[in-house]
């Protein structure tokens, strides 16, 4: 039976691949970075000329991963024996025909002719335009390129989940141990329930002969309204939830998180209602465990 893999939501991914085309080497880059998020965030930083391969992109990414703040960055490159420079006069004209209708509204200074020429469009050189076949077979090699990416992704937020995934048992593990401590002392409560109300009687009536079916019947009052095996009894059940979703593969994250909710509640109020010192201990160390296990499952998928 295969290990169960919890996925993290952060990681680092980079693919670096080359196609030949002609007498042109196409080079490129893809930096695939994941962070926490609430749901799939992916923001793509893409070439112009490859903005069409966005919709296809996105439909990848949405079957691998479902939460998460994904960037995917792709920088191409391409290398030639000849690159003569050129010109685009068209895109030029256009340029200046903005620049000198902004100076005459805003009166600003003229550009210098290097400032014009570094604008989008307006230098070009003699292997920017490709044939539409060259294209689609640039486009496939590069987005294949991209699967490789996304698996190397995938592979790091698992390894990061391995190691979450251990984190988490531990602390589901420590909390389980102050459960059943909790469940240990829960029968002193009683007695120093009884032992609080005896000095609090005689405390105000020093004279007076307590009476051990009234001081029963106070006894039992309190000790209804400090009673927490209910609490204990959610928190056990709390337990063996979480153990049983870090036994499984997938993205279980959001259960984690509500989880830890309900943890915290039975914290809470363990730590409201018991008048026990120790008991009070343990509901304090409840918390800090249950919130380190709170920041850990935010990292979780």
């Amino acid at each position: 039976m295969s290990e169960p893999q919890l996925q993290s939501m952060t990681g680092f991914a980079s693919d670096e691949a080359s196609l030949s085309i002609g007498e042109t080497v196409y080079r490129w880059v893809w930096e695939l970075r994941s962070l926490n998020g609430r749901g799939l965030d992916l923001r793509l930083r893409l070439p112009q000329a490859f903005s069409t391969m966005e919709a296809n992109i996105r439909k990848l990414v949405s079957r691998q991963f479902t939460r998460g703040s994904v960037s995917i960055n792709l920088t191409l490159k391409n290398e030639k024996q000849d690159q003569a420079l050129q010109v685009d006069e068209v895109a030029l004209g256009q340029a200046i025909n903005l620049i000198n209708r902004v100076r005459l509204e805003t009166e600003c200074a003229l550009p210098s002719a290097e400032h014009i020429l570094m604008l989008p469009g307006v230098m070009v050189s003699g292997q920017d335009e490709m044939e539409a076949a060259q294209q689609a077979l640039l486009e496939e090699a590069i987005f294949a390129s991209l699967e490789s990416a996304l698996q190397k992704l995938q592979s790091a937020r698992r390894k990061e989940g391995d190691a979450l995934r251990q984190v988490l048992v531990g602390l589901v593990d420590d909390i389980a141990k102050k459960s059943e401590a909790a469940k240990a002392i829960e029968t002193e409560t009683l007695q120093e329930i009884k032992q609080r109300v005896r000095r609090q009687i005689e405390d105000i009536q020093s004279d007076v002969t307590i009476d051990d079916d009234r001081l029963a019947q106070e006894v039992a009052l309190l000790a209804t309204k400090a009673d927490i095996r209910e609490e204990l009894d959610r928190l056990q059940a709390h337990i063996e939830a979480a153990r049983q979703l870090l036994g499984q593969s997938g993205p279980v994250g959001r259960k984690l998180d509500f989880l830890t909710q309900e943890f915290n509640r039975e914290a809470n109020t363990l730590c409201s209602k018991t008048p026990a010192i120790r008991m009070k201990e343990i509901g304090l160390s409840l918390k800090l465990l249950i919130d380190q296990m709170r920041e850990q499952v935010q990292n979780v998928e």
